[in-house]
């Protein structure tokens, strides 16, 4: 399974015939060295949440590549008003596609849609959970530090995807805590450096992490898991 940083919190997965995006945000993304219109047969695109820096370019790239986004009921309405494809989840949900099984996890954040006509509601924000070809991805999307991760100990995670940025989300001591609670065998940091809101080290995350590989990518660098 290969997997490509895109920056902030956007990742390009491909595994055989799945070619698929998390958290699209390209357009506008400081830190993005490719273009939406770069991909191509993208099959699935996942949404974590509704906001700008998540939601990104997920409609040009779902109708250029008539990709299926998976994300939750109320954002696959406000998709689906779009002429989008999608799959609605919601939390605690786990469900089998062709590609492998998802499962879609709390994450405490907010999810509200930015439109002309004002703010839609975006339903609860999430993670997911992605097992393909016996691999077990965990992305965390945007969260503060919740007890519920300990509950994921037991997916026997592959490979975390956490942010460590703070303000929006956790920082760099939470998410060292995350990894206690979810015990993956790898661990990627990401929204981090987009703005300077955000702005952390990960080389003090992979410090403070014990008992579990760090990588850190640079945009657009690729990791074969």
């Amino acid at each position: 399974m290969k997997l490509k940083y895109i920056g902030h919190s956007a990742f390009y997965i491909e595994s055989g015939s799945f070619k698929a995006l998390i958290d699209p945000f390209v357009s506008g993304n400081p830190k993005a060295k490719v273009t939406a219109d770069s991909f191509t047969d993208i099959s699935h695109i996942f949404v974590t949440h509704g906001h700008g820096d998540h939601l990104g370019d997920t409609i040009n790239i779902a109708k250029k590549n008539n990709s299926t986004v998976i994300t939750n009921f109320e954002i696959s309405l406000y998709l689906g008003d779009n002429d989008i494809a999608t799959h609605a989840m919601h939390i605690g949900g786990r469900t089998k596609f062709d590609f492998g099984i998802v499962k879609m996890t709390p994450a405490l954040h907010g999810s509200g849609i930015q439109t002309p006509s004002g703010v839609l509601d975006g339903g609860n924000p999430c993670g997911f959970i992605i097992n393909i070809d016996g691999k077990t991805i965990y992305h965390a999307g945007d969260t503060g530090l919740t007890m519920d991760m300990k509950l994921l100990e037991v997916e026997n995670i592959d490979l975390a995807i956490l942010p460590i940025g703070g303000n929006f989300t956790m920082d760099v001591d939470d998410a060292v805590r995350a990894v206690e609670f979810i015990k993956p065998k790898k661990v990627i940091p990401i929204h981090y450096d987009t703005f300077p809101i955000i702005k952390a080290s990960p080389k003090e995350f992979r410090d403070k992490v014990n008992n579990c590989e760090v990588i850190i990518l640079k945009a657009n660098e690729e990791y074969i898991l």
